[in-house]
């Protein structure tokens, strides 16, 4: 019996379908797609409760990449990796939902704005940024850029601050777009940088001069005020309600009107290099300041120092730095301290392990607090 022989047609589409499968498959594998792990989740429950009368370590997790300044958005923690973000619960500390992808190594993550936005790398530069919804993971928008390898992210509402040694810039986290750039004048590089309520402020030296604070419009880039420090070395704490900058052993505080000191506090001196985290952050009509083991409560108008207390990390603050009690939450030794904003009076106490970790920035999440360093991030129930 002869064998039929399919028609030469149809061994022509055949053929093309084999090739358009194979290529297909070729640009899937070298695709974002391809390499990147992303899952997303349910809106939160609204977070209710408050902490009890004693806590413990509920949970806990080592972040591998860049911690972001502020780790809890929108009822979630984020966890920076060194290829991405995992999302938790903080009363679990199980993930929520992930972003991360096997081709790019995470330059830097910031959350705002219930935003998580993320840079990466590709290659030399860090080249990507995606911006992810914080409570469901869902992808909100993409862009290109041209960062530095170590460019680093910081952020308030409506703005994130890229910054490196040789230049700022600014995206909107809502609309994606570059607002505006700086770049540093020949022989000159930043050594510090930070985004607040008060605007852009950066840390310039040029030709080893003086360091040099300068304060920028957060939304048009126009430079508002220039201070020289008269000092070789400064490290800048932050630009929230107040400019605060450490000098030897002392916080200057800086008018954001027009760069003048405010005060001068003196601090004890630094144990060993003096390399531990800076945090400040706003709340209400007031700066909180940590630094070398210390809480200051700084008024907003004259910068003076409302109260203080010893502590081992920054004040928990409310989204949108607003307190409705009036209260804020203080991580202290063996205990997480309620006191009130305006006098430091206690208010309520939470007794805690002594392994709270130091130099992290508290958040209260319903009954959980949680405390973010760059080396752990733990949360108490």
């Amino acid at each position: 019996m002869a064998v039929r022989r399919p028609p030469l047609r149809a061994l022509v589409w055949t053929a093309a379908t084999l090739v358009v499968v194979v290529v297909l498959a070729l640009l899937w594998r070298g695709s974002d797609a391809a390499v990147t792990d992303s899952t997303t989740a349910a809106e939160p429950a609204p977070a209710s409760g408050s902490p009890a009368a004693a806590l413990d370590r509920g949970w806990s997790a080592d972040p591998t990449g860049p911690a972001p300044r502020r780790v809890v958005e929108s009822g979630r923690v984020v966890l920076a990796l060194t290829d991405g973000v995992r999302v938790l619960d903080p009363a679990t500390g199980e993930e929520a939902w992930r972003y991360t992808r096997s081709n790019a190594r995470l330059c830097d993550v910031t959350a705002v704005e219930g935003a998580v936005v993320a840079v990466f790398s590709t290659g030399g530069r860090c080249n990507e940024v995606v911006a992810l919804d914080a409570g469901t993971g869902v992808r909100s928008w993409y862009r290109t850029v041209g960062f530095r390898a170590d460019v680093a992210l910081a952020s308030t509402e409506r703005i994130v601050l890229a910054s490196s040694p040789t230049g700022l810039a600014t995206i909107d986290p809502t609309g994606n777009n570059t607002r505006w750039r700086y770049e540093v004048p020949g022989g000159c590089r930043l050594t510090g940088a930070d985004v607040g309520s008060t605007g852009v402020v950066a840390l310039q030296v040029c030709d080893g001069g003086p360091v040099t604070a300068l304060l920028f419009d957060g939304f048009d880039g126009s430079q508002t005020w220039s201070r020289d420090l008269g000092v070789d070395s400064a490290r800048l704490v932050g630009v929230d309600r107040l400019v605060d900058v450490v000098v030897g052993d002392s916080l200057q505080v800086l008018s954001p009107a027009d760069g003048a000191t405010l005060q001068t506090i003196p601090l004890p001196a630094a144990a060993g290099a003096d390399d531990e985290p800076l945090q400040q952050a706003g709340l209400a009509d007031t700066a909180l300041v940590w630094v070398r083991g210390t809480a200051y409560v700084l008024d907003q108008t004259t910068g003076a120092v409302r109260w203080s207390v010893p502590a081992t990390g920054l004040p928990a603050v409310g989204d949108g730095g607003k307190t409705t009690d009036g209260a804020v939450l203080v991580p202290e030794d063996g205990a997480f301290v309620s006191r009130d904003l305006a006098t430091g009076t206690e208010l309520a106490r939470s007794t805690a392990p002594e392994d709270v970790p130091r130099g992290g920035r508290a958040s209260v999440v319903g009954g959980t607090v949680v405390v973010a360093t760059p080396g752990e991030v733990v949360g108490y129930r």
